[in-house]
């Protein structure tokens, strides 16, 4: 009988069944992503455990794919073709989420949205406006800077202070308002309120007239939060009593629905 002429490589089966190559290219390309973007090969075998042959061959693949370009001083960088899937996979993200925003809205009687942190941006990706004649509207797809909004606190309170000081060192803190918070110092101090409390407030800070609460998704695949917005005369101290804890019960069960691995693939 003829025998296989795939080798051990191509064939080799993670614990789980899977793929093993095609997994250590997606977590070398996870560590990229979390080193800011661009690496050497020594830096990824020391933090992967792979040695650095089996690395190079993989990033060699993932360079001719597309996906991983190399640098002139011959570092490795994250390729341009992982824009579109990133961008594919933030409008499924919103799409996923919409039934959870939903919810909200008809529990809250706000608009609800739903945001990511892109580098060092906010970026809405999903939204359902509440059904009051006066409610509040965010484009998807607009970036705003995280230091004037709900979902940039609560995003943000999950860093350590040094990275906040170093991500608002390189944006800035221009003021949306006059209650816009300017300063390293008081934006650290709101992020500890986060921390404490379990949400974010935006109290006229990006827009006079508007108040805002936010909570991360817990546990999600990228940087995410949920929240609500609504006028300050409806979204008051009172409501915020009443609505935290549906944004932290949404943020769980949409974490949950996020993790789940969903049907089994059959070969």
């Amino acid at each position: 009988m003829p025998t296989s002429s795939a080798s051990p490589t191509d064939s080799a089966k993670s614990a789980g069944g899977g793929v093993q190559s095609l997994e250590r290219a997606f977590d070398l390309l996870e560590r990229m992503a979390d080193a800011g973007g661009e690496v050497g090969l020594s830096e990824l075998s020391a933090s992967s455990g792979l040695p650095l042959p089996t690395i190079h061959r993989l990033m060699r693949t993932l360079v001719v794919c597309g996906y991983v370009r190399q640098q002139p001083n011959r570092r490795y960088a994250l390729g341009p073709r992982l824009i579109r899937l990133g961008e594919s996979a933030s409008r499924l993200l919103g799409t996923w989420a919409r039934p959870y925003l939903a919810r909200l809205v008809e529990e809250t009687g706000e608009t609800a949205n739903m945001a990511l942190l892109d580098g060092d941006e906010i970026v809405y990706v999903a939204q359902v406006p509440s059904k009051h004649s006066m409610r509040m509207f965010t484009e998807v797809g607009r970036r705003v800077l995280p230091h004037s909004t709900g979902v940039g606190k609560a995003l943000l309170a999950s860093f350590p202070d040094a990275e906040v000081r170093a991500l608002l060192h390189r944006t800035g803190m221009p003021a949306a308002t006059e209650k816009t918070i300017t300063t390293p110092d008081g934006f650290l101090a709101a992020l500890a309120d986060v921390r404490q409390t379990g949400y974010a407030v935006d109290d006229n800070e990006q827009e006079i007239g508007v108040r805002c609460l936010a909570v991360s998704v817990p546990d999600a695949p990228t940087a995410a939060a949920i929240s609500i917005s609504g006028p300050a005369g409806r979204v008051t101290e009172a409501a915020t009593d009443k609505i935290v804890p549906v944004l932290k019960q949404v943020a769980v069960e949409l974490s949950e629905a996020l993790a789940s691995s969903g049907p089994t693939i059959q070969a």
